[in-house]
């Protein structure tokens, strides 16, 4: 089953960022104002972005990552500017401080035209080469 992220242009011009797994009948519950929330007030709303993925986790996780971006790195991703787009992440990875949490320091480039898709893992915590 495939998944996607997706990106709206609402009609008072912000944006709505969401994960389906029917893309289509998604954007057609947005535009007849099924969908109670955001969009519901914001129609007409148009596709601007979208991207496949192959488990629902990824879609969810390419979904969380691009709601917390600005305006300008949304835009930059719907224009397929690659280039702004890191220029963008690596300015915004300056203004913060890396995550005590997990260590990590710069986010992952998910969204690239041609994203490495995660090891599968056995259980929990344990890695299948690690057995």
């Amino acid at each position: 089953m495939t998944f996607w992220a997706y990106l709206l242009r609402c009609s008072d011009g912000s944006y709505y960022t969401g994960h389906t797994d029917n893309l289509e009948a998604r954007i057609g519950y947005h535009q007849s104002g099924l969908v109670e929330g955001y969009t519901q007030k914001r129609r007409p709303v148009t596709l601007v972005w979208s991207q496949d993925f192959p488990a629902r986790l990824e879609a969810l996780e390419a979904e969380r990552r691009i709601k917390g971006w600005t305006r300008a790195k949304k835009e930059a991703l719907i224009a397929g500017d690659w280039g702004r787009l890191s220029v963008l992440a690596r300015n915004h990875q300056d203004e913060r401080s890396p995550s005590t949490g997990s260590g990590r320091t710069e986010e992952p480039d998910v969204l690239a035209p041609n994203p490495v898709r995660p090891e599968p893992v056995e259980g929990p915590f344990t890695r299948k080469d690690s057995l």
